[in-house]
């Protein structure tokens, strides 16, 4: 059974920040479930084992579908597990629009130092702007998980990337040409591998800045996930086994 990062933590990790294994290393916490947020309750869904979903709302529990009998100390604690959730969402939220904004600041000093001249006409910013502006787009519409599991993630890095490697191509390709005409074959080479740096080794670098970068403010939120552990301690689905939608020790 795959360990995952818990659900509503996962968002900071938008743009290739802090990978989900460092994250549970920093609070020392995983989850077996994905989780979507919905408006009338949290839903968290596994396919490896039972209970595959459960279900929170205002204090009532379900699993696989059948409601869980709980004493009213129980109902007080699924309420409290559910709005400490809901209470990390935003939070986690706007750790990841923060994430976003520093890829695109690294990925354009990475692309500054093999092109200036490709930041300097305006093109290369028009492009970031769009692509962070869409992954926020993303951010702020994502209720699920399943959009931030650490593949995805990884993915919208290499997308920041990926956008500015045809403009520093285009700007750093002229350049090389007109270098190599001269007959500076050494000159166009150096060019030419300047922008390869970027496109292969930049994302590397762009997620060591964030991890630097995000780290602290992920740690600030290990506490509140830290209690979630303590709410659900107790707390059985429908069949009678423990409930461990979060556990110790990532």
């Amino acid at each position: 059974m795959r360990a995952r990062f818990p659900a509503f933590v996962i968002l900071l990790c938008v743009a290739g920040g802090a990978g989900a294994q460092d994250l549970a290393t920093t609070c020392q916490v995983a989850s077996t479930y994905d989780l979507t947020v919905r408006p009338d309750a949290l839903v968290f869904e596994r396919a490896d084992a039972a209970p595959r979903t459960v279900r929170m709302h205002d204090g009532a529990l379900d699993t696989d579908g059948k409601q869980v009998p709980l004493r009213p100390d129980e109902q007080d604690r699924v309420a409290l597990f559910e709005r400490q959730v809901r209470n990390l969402v935003p939070m986690a939220k706007a750790i990841a629009n923060d994430g976003v904004d520093l890829a695109a600041r690294a990925v354009r000093d990475e692309a500054a130092t093999a092109a200036p001249s490709a930041v300097s006409d305006g093109e290369l910013d028009r492009v970031l702007n769009a692509r962070v502006a869409d992954i926020k787009r993303r951010i702020a519409a994502s209720q699920s998980t399943r959009d931030w599991q650490e593949d995805a993630m990884r993915a919208y890095a290499q997308e920041i990337v990926a956008d500015v490697g045809p403009i520093l191509t285009r700007d750093v390709g002229g350049q090389a040409m007109e270098l190599a005409m001269n007959g500076d074959l050494q000159g166009a080479a150096a060019l030419r591998d300047r922008v390869a740096n970027v496109t292969t080794g930049g994302q590397a670098r762009v997620v060591a800045r964030l991890e630097a970068a995000l780290k602290p403010r992920i740690q600030a939120l290990c506490p509140s996930i830290g209690q979630l552990v303590e709410l659900q301690s107790g707390l059985h689905d429908a069949a009678g086994r423990p409930l461990l939608l979060v556990e110790r020790g990532g």
